[in-house]
């Protein structure tokens, strides 16, 4: 057989122009040996940096012993020992766990589930939402029309209402809550019934959508509407938790009490791994069978997670992303107070957006784009998100310090003074 070209999809497109050779800690490698401040972590994944010698010791010590044990056809230790390890960090009751692969899978096992212990059908998402690209997943997604576009018809059943985005709504944080809570209210007395409705999905920081806080009011709100009709809340805590937020699960800034949890990204710095939590009650009301996978729980990745939290726990970096984001946020804001074509700086703890806005209060992507790519050039390598793709993020791994922060901010002046220039 001949010879032929292959290449990667040409719908894929890269951030940045980095070809990576290596990664350690804060930095990532290219081929010419040139380093750049990693202030994307793989969208959210490499926690504690990039290979962290406790997570490529336990990784390297897996890989030797066992590397796939199918988990329904066998039980492995790595597994039972994380599924332990959780109970000290999940909230409490929430005590059953089901592994799979990626964030698009854990949430279509919490939208199965909520369907399967409610008898309904439909989810409440927000504006802005994002949960995934597989079918279902792609349904509950509203950050951008490219997940949902030219693929329908979409899963039935999914129903959007307003997020309390203070700064695009153009109100102040109460006014935005107060009114997207009657929206939702109006929601559920004219499209989708209380006795329909199985779960809403909330991500506690909008992730692609913008990087915008959910306010602790709104989700009170949220729970006190869910108790009130018996819907279920499922928190997608797919980039907010293990730590990023500076606590360890984004919904603990509010103090509010989640049905279902969702994780992913950060539970095993770079190995694919993600599950969903539920207490023992709802766990049990899945349908036998519903819940399974070939790779979901694999030891590898499940040998790495210990090893993350063992880092998280033992270097504090949940305090270190509140100290570090507390300190990156202040900066931004020095930048955006000398360059008002940044609207807003918003986030929590090492998860930062920053908003370009033309002087119309339209969505400067350009600028936006232009700062990137310079902070890209000059060693700094950050995300877009946002429908218009007109906020850049920080993201950097939770073992991020002083100097990192510094530096990093300081590059980032002179991409925005160049992108404005």
């Amino acid at each position: 057989m001949a010879e032929q070209p292959t290449r990667l999809s040409p719908v894929l497109k890269q951030a940045t122009p980095v070809l990576a050779a290596r990664g350690e800690g804060v930095y990532i490698y290219d081929e010419d040996d040139r380093r750049y401040l990693d202030f994307t972590a793989g969208i959210g994944v490499t926690s504690t940096g990039h290979c962290h010698p406790r997570v490529v010791e336990a990784a390297q010590r897996q890989v030797g012993t066992l590397i796939h044990g199918q988990y329904t056809t066998v039980m492995h230790r790595p597994l039972l020992d994380l599924t332990e390890r959780l109970g000290t960090v999940l909230p409490e009751g929430i005590d059953r766990l089901f592994y799979v692969n990626s964030g698009s899978e854990a949430v279509e096992a919490a939208l199965r589930l909520a369907r399967h212990a409610t008898g309904r059908q439909n989810a409440i998402v927000f504006q802005g939402s994002f949960h995934g690209r597989t079918m279902g997943a792609a349904s509950l997604t509203t950050s951008g029309v490219k997940i949902r576009a030219g693929h329908g018809p979409l899963m039935p059943g999914a129903v959007v209402a307003p997020f309390p985005y203070a700064y695009r709504l153009g109100m102040s944080e109460d006014e935005a809550v107060a009114y997207t809570l009657r929206e939702l209210d109006y929601l559920l007395a004219t499209v989708t019934s209380p006795k329909d409705t199985a779960a809403i999905f909330i991500e506690p920081v909008l992730g692609e959508g913008g990087y915008v806080p959910a306010p602790p009011a709104f989700l009170h709100g949220l729970r006190e509407r869910a108790d009130q009709h018996g819907i279920l809340i499922v928190m997608d805590e797919v980039q907010t938790g293990f730590g990023r937020t500076g606590k360890f699960w984004g919904h603990d800034h509010a103090r509010v009490r989640p049905d279902i949890v969702i994780t992913a990204k950060g539970l095993a710095s770079g190995f694919p791994l993600s599950a969903i939590a539920a207490p023992a009650a709802l766990m049990e009301q899945a349908w036998p069978g519903s819940q399974g996978g070939t790779y979901g729980g694999n030891a590898v990745s499940c040998a790495a997670a210990l090893a993350t939290l063992d880092v998280i726990e033992e270097e504090n970096l949940v305090d270190n992303a509140a100290h570090m984001g507390t300190r990156l946020h202040h900066g931004l804001s020095q930048v955006a107070e000398a360059h008002p074509v940044i609207g807003d700086v918003r986030g929590l703890g090492l998860m930062i957006g920053n908003e370009f806005t033309a002087p119309d209060g339209s969505p400067d992507t350009e600028t936006a784009t232009r700062a990137h790519g310079i902070a890209a050039d000059n060693g700094l390598l950050l995300l877009t998100c946002g429908p218009y793709g007109n906020i850049v993020r920080m993201i950097p791994p939770l073992i991020v310090n002083e100097e990192q922060i510094e530096t990093a901010t300081s590059i980032w002046a002179e991409a925005v003074k160049q992108a404005t220039g």
